[in-house]
């Protein structure tokens, strides 16, 4: 953003260089295009780069499975024999050409021959003939395993019908979830791909694969004729789930009067201090937010609250973003900052406020506020018109329109951090690094001090939109740096607030006045992640993966959301199949009702959030978690 007409060129640059995006429209692609964009996407979820190399039949295994194909033994033996030492991206391809997706009639088809009654379902005891004592055997633990899963096992029989339907979802899932990944990866995308390249605008045709020498010249004939029979299908895709662990969890209408938050009778004697701050929405979907140190100087009883921002300025009609949660983790800070422990969370509601009430002792806490981001998501909403931000009198001057200015009142009304009505260099420089990526240095500040209305060293409401008009008229009227501003404070082409949520924390203390200062703008992981996790499982409900007692799901319950957490204790990394299909009235954090995620070992990770779609009516949360691998 500019401040002068001798400065404009170094401060308004940090903004232009965001809104020359150099994403090119182009031509759909071809059938050969998708299909390598496919395998790039697959081969990438298991290796950082095309240019490594496959080093054994279970990467093997795993890059078929992102490419949607569930391969059996004997087809990983097939191009994996005793002397292969290592295949390339592009023996990958030509395994993938080899190998179609198997289809649901081919699934079926294998199924139906077990089915004697024609119901859709086989027996448990016919079901374990065959897959322990025929072809590619099973052992009688992965059989169990089969049987185990909840959703597609009832009274004694295995319902294939849905089984199958669960199969194909899951691998349409898998690829619409690698292929988002490659898109989402900027860097991935710039890749040369083994001996495939981007697709270039004049659309050179894609190079046929050449097939290194480590792939079987001998038996390459007689592997990719015999095309693997309905029991090799059968075998592998029942081998996908190995076990499973379900949960269910109904929850009454209006379910937060049972915890409901309560000051304390003396709050208006305690010493009180407030906050502001904003969740905002990535592009690839992840939430980033201002993070907080608080001094308490003595033991206190301390009541902390955060609640949405409600910036509307007409009466009766509140901000849309009211209904999104949001939460406070209290951390305390002991040696130093990477060593910080779990206190407590604002975990108690009050309509559109979460609370927590309890003694501190003295010394430096984090603050790090928290979204489930089942309310704030990507909204798909087709803008007809978009809002003029400028416009010139009948002498040429520019000006900014009034929809524009009261845009910019409520983004300064967010960025005043303290909300004493000024911006200090501080929280000025918030608002730079989240629309420009860079700081205002004390010169540069001096300049802005000197050419715009300010108070007591602090930029004023009226300094504020005086250094966007003179931005706007440094760009002749041109509007995109504007709009860049604009974007990533969260506004849409309509001027509306749709990817971020602003809020407020207010501190109480009855001992001493409590001290809160911003100190970073960060994403909602790494040690959110660290206190999200050991809360649940503090507090919840624990349930060990049957044959597999490394693998825990941890589901913690309070009256407005869901939590879970998996834990893998094992030396490898695993694989979760989420079904959440026979949920009714929730929606979660990653939109999706049925995806899988990958946990690392000795690890903990956030699986989901839930929420009901409507507070006012009754919400049942059913899910089913399984082991892929």
């Amino acid at each position: 953003m500019a401040i002068s007409p001798g400065k404009d060129a170094a401060f308004s640059s940090q903004k232009s260089a965001l809104s020359e995006s150099p994403r090119t429209k182009k031509f759909p692609l071809t059938e050969e295009e998708i299909f390598y964009m496919n395998c790039r996407a697959a081969y990438l979820t298991v290796f950082k780069s095309s240019l490594e190399n496959i080093i054994s039949k279970e990467q093997l295994y795993l890059a078929l499975q992102h490419a949607g194909r569930n391969p059996s033994q004997k087809t990983i033996n097939k191009y994996w024999t005793p002397q292969t030492a290592k295949l390339n991206f592009d023996d990958f391809c030509i395994i993938l050409r080899k190998e179609k997706p198997t289809s649901k009639a081919e699934l079926l088809k294998s199924f139906k021959q077990l089915d004697v009654n024609d119901d859709g379902s086989i027996l448990h005891t016919d079901l374990y003939k065959l897959l322990t004592k025929r072809g590619e055997k099973m052992t009688r633990e992965e059989v169990n395993a089969v049987i185990s899963l909840a959703d597609v096992n009832a009274d004694g029989k295995f319902d294939y019908i849905k089984f199958c339907k669960l199969y194909m979802t899951t691998i349409e899932q898998c690829l619409k979830t690698t292929v988002e990944k490659l898109e989402v990866d900027s860097k991935l995308r710039r890749q040369q791909f083994g001996s495939h390249t981007e697709g270039s605008p004049e659309r050179d045709p894609s190079p046929v694969p050449k097939p290194s020498p480590r792939i079987i010249r001998k038996t390459d004939q007689e592997a990719f004729s015999n095309k693997g029979d309905s029991r090799s299908s059968l075998l592998a895709t029942t081998r996908k789930f190995k076990t499973s662990v379900s949960f269910t969890i109904t929850m009454g209408a209006n379910s937060n009067r049972n915890s409901k938050l309560t000051e304390p009778n003396s709050i208006k004697e305690w010493q009180c201090v407030q906050s502001k701050g904003c969740f905002f929405l990535e592009e690839d979907g992840e939430i980033i937010s201002h993070q907080y140190r608080m001094q308490i100087a003595q033991r206190s009883m301390v009541y902390l609250t955060i609640k949405p921002l409600n910036l509307s300025q007409v009466e009766g009609k509140p901000s849309p973003w009211l209904s999104v949660d949001t939460a406070l983790y209290i951390l305390k800070e002991n040696e130093n900052q990477a060593n910080l422990q779990l206190m407590c969370f604002t975990e108690l509601r009050n309509r559109e406020v979460f609370g927590w009430t309890g003694e501190l002792g003295p010394g430096i806490y984090w603050l790090i506020p928290s979204t489930t981001g089942c309310r704030l998501r990507k909204e798909i909403k087709p803008i007809t018109e978009e809002a003029q931000l400028v416009y010139r009198d009948e002498t040429g001057e520019l000006f900014l329109t009034k929809e524009f200015r009261s845009t910019l009142s409520d983004i300064f009304e967010v960025i005043d951090l303290d909300g004493n009505g000024l911006l200090s260099l501080e929280e000025y420089n918030f608002f730079e690094l989240r629309t420009s990526g860079e700081k205002c240095d004390e010169d540069a500040w001096a300049v802005c001090r000197d050419n715009f209305d300010t108070k007591k060293n602090e930029l004023t409401r009226q300094g504020f939109m005086d250094l966007n008009l003179m931005e706007a008229n440094d760009r002749e009227g041109d509007p995109r740096d504007l709009w860049v501003t604009l974007h990533s404070m969260g506004y849409n082409k309509a001027l509306e607030l749709t990817e971020a949520c602003p809020f407020v924390i207010d501190i109480y203390a009855d001992k001493c006045k409590p001290r809160i200062k911003a100190v970073h703008m960060e994403a909602c992981s790494g040690q959110l992640e660290k206190a999200i996790c050991k809360s649940v499982l503090n507090k919840g409900d624990a349930r060990v993966m049957d044959g597999y007692e490394n693998i825990i799901v941890h589901t913690y319950k309070r009256d407005t959301w869901i939590t879970s957490v998996i834990e893998n204790k094992s030396d490898n990394k695993v694989i979760i199949h989420v079904n959440n299909e026979l949920s009714k009235n929730c929606i979660n954090n990653r939109g999706l009702n049925i995806f899988a995620v990958e946990v690392a070992p000795k690890s903990t990770m956030v699986c989901q959030h839930i929420m009901p779609l409507n507070e006012r009516q009754e919400w049942i949360y059913y899910c089913v978690y399984s082991l892929i691998s």
